[in-house]
């Protein structure tokens, strides 16, 4: 696996959400309810519109186009339920968020 910096943890507080670049992969990392970061494909699978325009609650994702929700822990698809975000490997050292996009590829939807 091959991590990369992606950010600090000041960068994505707990209930928020940021979109970064890593390795040319554009990543929606979430702060969850517990401190936990995820990385995510940043394109919502239905018609390619930027995940971080839309909402984000500290557990569930929404696009702003057409309200698709996404579980937060998962990436999989709450409405429509049969989707899912494509989940980027996280770990943290120190202050630093490192994201491995490594071999993943952003998922696209049924429609």
């Amino acid at each position: 696996m091959a991590y990369q910096r992606a950010c600090t943890l000041d960068d994505v507080w707990e209930g928020e959400m940021a979109e970064v670049d890593v390795g040319g992969h554009v990543v929606l990392l979430v702060g969850l309810k517990d401190g936990e970061v995820r990385a995510f494909q940043g394109m919502c699978p239905h018609q390619d519109i930027p995940l971080c325009e839309g909402r984000f609650d500290g557990r569930t994702l929404m696009c702003r186009a057409h309200q698709w929700t996404f579980d937060a822990r998962t990436g999989s698809g709450i409405n429509p339920g049969d989707c899912r975000l494509a989940r980027y490997p996280v770990k943290v050292d120190g202050d630093d968020v490192l994201v491995d996009v490594e071999g993943v590829q952003p998922l696209f939807a049924h429609t």
